[in-house]
């Protein structure tokens, strides 16, 4: 049987941050959609699989003409409940289909700004010998220069030890944007948490791609960049 690649599109009812924000239309389309339709240029919809606990998420995505599997169990849909568990339980239902499931790509709907490109990076990254490889951005809060933690006596001190007197000089750190998550399925089953992947490669996208909707100032912005054409789309 051939190995195939699930991709994975995790969307959960509850928001706070942007209320209704899976299926809130942005640049006139459900936000979900925008990952659907990035996820059908690489695999056919059998390979798409939306966790979600929300019927109206789900009416929404098979009024797209994509059929969900399953409805998220209770258990993985609280606040509380870590993206890790949503990830193998997704994977594990498909397994027990019979499908043979060697990478899984986790598309988040709340960075409708990847590309194509964004993605085959990303699956090229994660090799034989890699745990998984995720997006990132450089970071503009460089711990080695401006970051500061309070020590126990209550005075600010630098994040990560550097004497570089400019910003240039210090080492370059990435930021997770959260766009791009690529995994091995061996990986996923023999661990408990992320924490658990020892050996991470990164694709950097850069910073006006990297977008990741979290509250109503994101959205609005998200708007901006669309309505001025700095991105476009292809739907």
């Amino acid at each position: 049987m051939n190995v195939q690649t699930l991709y994975l599109i995790t969307a959960r009812g509850g928001s706070k941050g942007i209320p209704g924000k899976n299926i809130k239309h942005l640049g006139g389309q459900p936000l979900i959609k925008y990952s659907i339709e990035i996820a059908r240029e690489f695999v056919r919809d059998e390979l798409i699989c939306i966790s979600t606990d929300s019927d109206s998420i789900i009416e929404t995505v098979e009024n797209l003409g994509l059929n969900v599997s399953f409805k998220r169990p209770a258990y993985l849909a609280t606040d509380k409940a870590g993206s890790f568990g949503v990830i193998k339980h997704a994977l594990e239902f498909y397994l027990d289909l019979g499908q043979n499931i060697d990478k899984v790509v986790l598309l988040q709907p709340t960075s409708p700004f990847r590309s194509t490109k964004d993605i085959s990076k990303a699956i090229e990254a994660c090799s034989t010998g890699v745990d998984m490889a995720m997006t990132v951005k450089e970071t503009n809060a460089n711990p080695y220069y401006i970051l500061y933690e309070e020590d126990e006596k209550g005075w600010l001190q630098k994040s990560k030890k550097h004497d570089a007197v400019r910003r240039q000089d210090v080492p370059t750190v990435f930021e997770a944007n959260g766009a791009v998550y690529v995994m091995q399925s061996d990986s996923i089953l023999k661990a408990n948490s992320f924490a658990d992947f020892k050996h991470l490669k990164k694709v950097v996208m850069p910073e006006e791609r990297s977008l990741d909707l979290d509250n109503m100032l994101d959205w609005e912005f998200a708007e901006f960049l669309i309505q001025k054409g700095h991105i476009t789309f292809n739907l």
